[in-house]
C-alpha cells in the first residue's frame, strides 16, 4: 500500500511540475487552404498541413513544387504560398487591449503575399517581415515578396 501511495505522489507531483513550468501554447493562427505538398515544420518534426490546422510561433510552413498555402492569422493577417515556398512565423503578440502587439516573420524561399491585418493598422512599426537579403518594414496593405 505504500509503494502504490508513493508512486501515485510521484506520478502527481511529475505531472504538476511539467504543467506549471511549460508556458501555455496558444496558436497564432490556422492554415485555411492547402493544394498539393505543404507540410508545417514544428520542433524539427513535418507534419503534413490539413485546413484548420494550427500555427504556432517557430512554426515553419513550406511548399512543395506543386503546393500552394494560405495563412490567415489571429489579427486577421492572410499570407498566401506560391510553389516551392517557405516562410517561418519568428514572432506573434496580438493583445490590442493591452497594447502588446508583434508580427515577425521570414520567407525563407520562393514567392510569399502578405495582405495586413489589425497589427500593422493598430502599430505598423510591430510589423516586419525578414528575407535573406533585406527586412520590409510593412506600412501599407498589401507586399509580394519573392525570395530566390
Amino acid at each position: 500500500m505504500k509503494l502504490i501511495f508513493m508512486v501515485v505522489m510521484f506520478v502527481a507531483l511529475t505531472l504538476k511540475g511539467s504543467l506549471s513550468y511549460g508556458a501555455p501554447v496558444n496558436h497564432v493562427g490556422i492554415v485555411k487552404s492547402v493544394i498539393g505538398e505543404v507540410v508545417v515544420v514544428r520542433n524539427d518534426q513535418s507534419i503534413k498541413a490539413e485546413p484548420n490546422m494550427k500555427l504556432l510561433v517557430d512554426d515553419i510552413v513550406q511548399t512543395g513544387v506543386n503546393g500552394k498555402a494560405g495563412l490567415i492569422l489571429e489579427d486577421d493577417t492572410v499570407i498566401s504560398l506560391g510553389l516551392n515556398s517557405s516562410i517561418v512565423i519568428k514572432d506573434f503578440i496580438f493583445k490590442p487591449n493591452e497594447k502588446r502587439l508583434s508580427f515577425v516573420a521570414r520567407v525563407l524561399k520562393g514567392t510569399v503575399a502578405y495582405l495586413s491585418g489589425q497589427i500593422a493598422k493598430l502599430a505598423p512599426n510591430c510589423v516586419r517581415i525578414e528575407t535573406p537579403n533585406a527586412i520590409i518594414g510593412i506600412r501599407g496593405t498589401h507586399v509580394l515578396i519573392q525570395v530566390d
